[in-house]
């Protein structure tokens, strides 16, 4: 291992209901839903119809912005439905299962290829979403040769995925996936693995190995690339999650779109934690049906971490990232006297002043009750002690709630995701929402700047 990083700053939520390592195969799920809200700046513009059939790997719709971008369906099936939401946004394209046909792509071995060809490829088959460009967090550019290419196996958020465990029977095609990628850079892919025990990385080749070491937000790719190769004005870096590296060396080996997902479910009301083989988009009934969960109170599924994951509907659908499930009971109670330090101590805290501390070595039992309402942004120093990029968090929210652009830039915007204000959302008492304030502000300079 040729460099390692190790976090100070941040913080390490301990909670029940991790996931044994269990891999167990989902029940059959009747529906699977592309969402283009997983896919932060695009506009979509359909190329299918309610009632239509649709093969595994066929376009369901592209990029306005730009055409090439496409975005398929996961299995062969029936346009089900198109679910709109306020001014006729399209909210998901439900596809209902059906044996069909698969789009199958003639590929070249990896010696005669090049990287416009490998672009090509990735671009028609429907694979180019799973790479991601910083700034913003966008889906790639396809004509941008970028300053490295990150994949990272190294999770730190609550209960997230043990990458090892989640790959251990995908080694060759998590290669070849590097494989290609390193087509598309003139330098190795950059692999993150944890700096105490890398596994089943430690025998990956052609990858530039970075150890890393710390509390969350360790995990987080924005942290990862600031601490080792920070983004300067005009450049770009991608970003490929480990198992999406999987399917596209699986699309590179075989010639069909790979919609593979392991997700692991994990929380206080998952009966039986373990990770679940599926694939994107399934219906999360499907997916629980194996777990189980606890159906004697109200529960809170979560596509993603208690810190930065989405709420969906027990009947919904997972996200095409996703590769964690959260199940926790709602917080649909009040706390009697709940403002006192020293009051129901199994409540995680990042403040000494509550006891929390001492209760939970083996875990927090947790919920989803706010303990209060929105209240002043003022100064604390709180955001300081569990941010570890050299960025001032503080500043950076209050000029993209003001929409100062210039300050937006100088102070580090371009470097950040929403994600990155996960634990800044659970640590300031203020209970701002920073994550959308974030998000606001990555929406208006791409729209102001590009």
């Amino acid at each position: 291992m040729s460099t390692g990083i190790r976090i100070r700053k941040g913080a390490s939520i301990s909670l029940i209901g991790e996931s044994d390592k269990i891999l167990s195969d989902a029940s059959p799920s009747k529906t699977f839903a592309l969402k283009p809200d997983n896919f932060f700046g695009i506009i979509p513009r359909l190329m299918v119809k309610e009632g239509e059939s649709i093969a595994l790997g066929a376009p369901v719709f592209h990029s306005k912005k730009d055409p090439r971008i496409l975005f398929v369906s996961p299995v062969s099936g029936v346009v089900k439905e198109i679910v709109r939401g306020a001014k006729r946004k399209i909210l998901k394209i439900v596809i209902e299962k059906k044996q069909g046909e698969v789009v199958a792509h003639k590929i070249p071995s990896l010696d005669s290829l090049d990287r416009e060809k490998v672009t090509e490829i990735l671009l028609n088959s429907g694979a180019w979403p799973f790479i991601k460009q910083r700034p913003y967090g966008i889906v790639a550019q396809p004509d941008v040769i970028p300053k490295a290419i990150y994949v990272s196996s190294y999770a730190s958020a609550p209960l997230d995925v043990d990458f090892q465990f989640l790959l251990k029977n995908n080694k060759e095609d998590f290669q070849k996936g590097i494989d290609v990628l390193n087509y598309l850079i003139e330098k190795p892919v950059i692999l993150t693995v944890d700096a105490t025990f890398s596994g089943i990385f430690d025998d990956i080749k052609n990858v530039e190995s970075l150890g890393i070491n710390g509390p969350h937000p360790a995990g987080n790719v924005s942290v990862q690339i600031h601490k080792h190769m920070p983004i300067n004005i005009g450049e770009k870096v991608w970003e490929v999650r480990p198992e999406d590296a999987v399917n596209i060396g699986k699309l590179f080996s075989d010639g069909q779109f790979s919609a593979q997902r392991t997700v692991a479910v994990a929380g206080e009301s998952v009966l039986h934690p373990q990770y679940i083989k599926t694939k994107i988009g399934a219906q999360i009934s499907a997916i629980v049906d194996i777990t189980g969960f606890n159906k004697d109170q109200q529960n809170r599924f979560i596509n993603g971490d208690v810190l930065t994951g989405k709420a969906e509907a027990s009947d919904g659908h997972l996200d095409f990232y996703n590769n964690l499930l959260t199940i926790i009971p709602e917080g649909n109670h009040y706390r009697m006297f709940g403002w006192l330090p020293f009051m129901d101590n199994k409540i995680p805290s990042l403040s000494r002043t509550s006891m929390s501390w001492l209760f939970g070595k083996k875990g927090f039992n947790v919920d989803t009750n706010m303990n209060g309402e929105e209240r002043a942004f003022v100064v604390t120093g709180e955001m300081e002690k569990v941010f570890p990029m050299d960025i001032y968090p503080m500043q950076l929210l209050k000029a993209c709630m003001a929409g100062d652009i210039e300050k937006m830039e100088a102070l580090g915007i371009y470097e950040v995701l929403p994600e990155d204000f996960g634990l800044i959302d659970y640590a300031n008492t203020s209970k701002i929402e920073a994550q959308e304030i974030i998000k606001e502000g990555i929406e208006l300079m791409i729209k102001e700047v590009g």
